[in-house]
């Protein structure tokens, strides 16, 4: 009588177990294999397209096809990225419709050889930022800010390129950089970047991401992204005078009085001052 209780019981337990919506697309295989679903599924990466940009600027947001030109996306992502070289960008997993952060990292499922694990993009340090004559891209040296499974790998610095090939198509990619996450070998990193909002207010650039690992550690994911910029878009232009208080600006004020003549009756303009050249017998 007792045996048919516990069997009644195992099979009750079981039947509850295989009810859950997490287990009920699970073969009895893999129930065996791993009762707890601790494996790390490892997704191929996709990369959604947006179908327009969103371009913010004086407070204010639209789409940028309907009065924007690719060139001057371009000039604006420049200005952007000049005024935040040298600083670290934050990285954050977020939410297209509101461009609100709901993690303040991006996580992607990986294997480190047979073990899996979870890589983690939190900030990029925006070490350089040029251009070249005759070319419509931006180039950048990036240093990612990369976990996994509580450990930091040793990586390069990702060359990465920025190009508008169109008001609503701006890629941000790079050829792969490489990562030590083991002591098999190389890791290699690639990531593409396609944006969709660019918020010169306030330095936010969002789109969807595609990063994928190969060699030892492999794997990959998709999503969408938010880049916080420690800096807006704005000066755009170099502040190149000197401060008036400065001791420079004293003294310069102080030899432009002595050249000009006290009996000058001439009109002097606040900027532009006319010296009468003597003649020397």
């Amino acid at each position: 009588m007792s045996g048919q209780i516990g069997s009644k019981l195992v099979l009750s337990v079981l039947a509850l177990f295989l009810s859950s919506c997490d287990l009920r697309t699970r073969s009895f295989k893999d129930i065996i294999n791993d009762p707890l679903n601790e494996h790390v599924e490892v997704e191929n990466a996709k990369l959604y397209r947006p179908s327009s940009i969103i371009f913010c600027r004086n407070k204010q947001c639209a789409p940028a096809h309907l009065s924007m030109s690719k060139e001057y996306i371009h000039n604006s992502l420049l200005h952007l990225l000049q005024n935040n070289s040298r600083k670290t960008a934050l990285i954050c997993e977020a939410d297209p419709s509101s461009h609100a952060c709901i993690e303040n990292y991006v996580q992607l499922p990986i294997k480190i050889g047979i073990t899996p694990g979870y890589f983690y993009l939190d900030s990029a340090k925006i070490t350089d930022v040029s251009v070249t004559k005759g070319n419509s891209q931006i180039s950048l040296v990036l240093n990612y800010g990369i976990t996994y499974n509580g450990q930091t790998p040793d990586c390069l610095a990702s060359r990465t390129i920025v190009f508008a090939k169109s008001p609503s198509n701006i890629i941000w990619e790079d050829p792969g950089y490489s990562c030590q996450m083991n002591a098999i070998g190389q890791t290699s990193v690639k990531t593409v970047f396609s944006i969709d909002y660019i918020d010169l207010d306030y330095g936010y650039i969002g789109g969807y991401y595609s990063i994928g690992l190969s060699g030892p550690t492999y794997g990959g994911g998709t999503g969408y992204m938010l880049i916080r910029m420690p800096k807006d878009a704005y000066p755009l232009a170099p502040n190149l005078k000197a401060p008036k208080n400065s001791k420079v600006s004293r003294l310069g004020e102080q030899l432009l009085q002595q050249e000009v003549p006290q009996n000058y009756s001439g009109a002097v303009n606040s900027n532009v001052k006319v010296f009468p050249i003597t003649q020397k017998n």
